[in-house]
C-alpha cells in the first residue's frame, strides 16, 4: 500500500523511493537522458527531472531520505482509544443531540488526552484514519437489533426455503404518494436558490402495495397495485384485507407456482379474515418481518427509486399527472430486474438454493 490510512509513505516505501533516486543520481553523473530513466525506474519524467535538479544543488546527499515530514501527537494506541470514546455517542459525553462534530471531538481529546488541537488538526487526524463526514442513517428507538439480527437470519434461512421448494420469495409494503414532491439537488448560479413550484395541498392522494419477487435462475418480478385516497367504496383511505387478498391471488396467477411471503407487522396484515385465507391456500405460505426493521425489505429500494428518479421536483397539476408518473417509474422498474436484484442486494439478503 502506498499511501495507507495514516497519510504518507510507508517506512518500507520511502527506503525503495530513496533506492530510486540514488539509482537516478548515478545515471545522472553517467549523463543519461531524463527520459530513459524515467522508462527504466517507472517513475514520470517530472519527477526525474525534479530529482536532477536537487542533484544538481546538493549532490547524492540531497537525494536521501529525510524521514517522515512531522510525527502524530496521538499514538495508534490513543487513536484506538480515541474512537472507542467516540463509539460511545455524544450523549454519554454531555450532549444532548447525536452529532459528532470537528469543535466536540477537539474537546474530547483534550479532556481524554490533555492535548491540545486546532479544528483543522483534528478533520486532518480524522480523515487520515479513515474518517469522513457523512450522513447518518435513521433507526427508530424502539427497534431491537438483536431481534433484527435474528429476523434476518430468519427470511434468509425462508430465502433457501422458498428455493428448495421451487417458491418464490416475495416481500411486500406500501407506501402512500402526494402531490408534493420529494425534494432532490438541482443546478443554478452560485447565490441564487433555486425554486420549485409545487401544490399547497399535501393529502395523501394515492396508495400503492407493491411486490418484489425473487426465485433461483429466474426474472426478478415487480408486481403492484394502485389506490386512491378517495370516499368511493368502502370509504378507506388504504388497502383492505381484501385488496391484499386480491393482490396475492394475481401474483400466483402471474408466477404461476407458491410463494413464501414476508411483509411487516401492519394491522391489516394480522386481520383474520386475511390468516384464514392462508391457512386455506397451500401455495401460500406468510412470515413477518421484525417490528422496525424497513432495512430488511427490499421494496423499500423501490420506493427510494421512485421519489429520487421519477416523483421528485415535478410540479403534479391533477391527481392523474400523479398516478401517470408513478406508473411510468413502476413501469420502467418492472423492465429492469437489475434495478429489483439491486434493492434485494442492498437489504444484505441473498436467494440460495439448498
Amino acid at each position: 500500500m502506498r499511501y495507507p490510512q495514516g497519510g504518507g509513505l510507508t517506512a518500507e516505501r520511502q527506503r525503495f523511493r530513496e533506492r530510486l533516486r540514488l539509482e537516478a543520481a548515478e545515471r545522472f553523473a553517467r549523463g543519461e537522458a531524463s527520459a530513459v530513466i524515467a522508462k527504466d525506474l517507472w517513475v514520470s519524467v517530472r519527477s526525474v527531472q525534479r530529482w536532477r535538479q536537487t542533484w544538481n544543488e546538493g549532490g547524492p546527499r540531497a537525494l536521501r531520505s529525510q524521514g517522515p515530514a512531522s510525527l502524530p501527537r496521538l499514538s495508534q494506541k490513543q487513536v484506538a482509544q480515541l474512537e472507542t470514546e467516540l463509539a460511545k455517542g455524544p450523549a454519554a459525553h454531555g450532549w444532548e443531540d447525536q452529532r459528532w462534530t470537528l469543535a466536540r471531538i477537539k474537546t474530547v481529546i483534550g479532556r481524554r488526552f490533555h492535548l491540545i488541537y486546532t479544528i483543522q488538526g483534528v478533520r486532518k487526524l480524522l480523515v487520515r484514519n479513515g474518517w469522513s463526514c457523512q450522513v447518518p442513517a435513521r433507526r427508530a428507538m424502539e427497534r431491537d437489533d438483536d431481534a433484527v439480527r435474528v429476523g434476518q437470519g430468519g427470511v434468509a434461512l425462508r430465502g433457501r426455503l422458498a428455493a428448495a421448494r421451487g417458491a418464490w420469495l416475495v416481500f411486500e409494503d406500501e407506501a402512500g404518494f402526494s402531490m408534493t414532491p420529494p425534494q432532490a439537488k438541482t443546478w443554478s448560479q452560485r447565490g441564487r436558490t433555486p425554486v420549485v413550484r409545487v401544490r399547497g395541498r399535501s393529502r395523501r392522494r394515492i396508495s400503492i402495495a407493491a411486490l418484489t419477487c425473487y426465485k433461483h435462475r429466474h426474472r426478478s418480478r415487480l408486481i403492484y397495485r394502485q389506490r386512491r385516497d378517495d370516499s368511493g367504496r368502502d370509504g378507506r383511505k388504504s388497502f383492505s384485507w381484501r385488496d391484499y387478498r386480491d393482490l396475492l391471488i394475481a401474483a400466483h396467477q402471474q408466477l404461476d407456482g407458491p410463494i413464501v411471503l414476508v411483509w411487516d407487522n401492519l394491522n391489516v396484515h394480522k386481520a383474520a379474515e386475511l390468516r384464514e385465507f392462508a391457512e386455506v391456500r397451500d401455495w401460500l405460505t406468510i412470515y413477518s418481518l421484525p417490528p422496525y426493521a424497513p432495512d430488511l425489505n427490499p421494496v423499500e429500494g423501490i420506493w427510494s427509486l421512485l421519489r429520487r428518479g421519477w416523483l421528485s421536483n415535478v410540479a403534479f397539476s391533477t391527481p392523474e399527472h400523479l398516478v401517470r408518473r408513478i406508473r411510468q417509474g413502476l413501469r420502467h422498474i418492472q423492465y429492469r430486474s437489475n434495478l429489483i436484484d439491486g434493492c434485494l442486494a442492498e437489504t444484505g439478503l441473498t436467494i440460495r438454493p439448498a
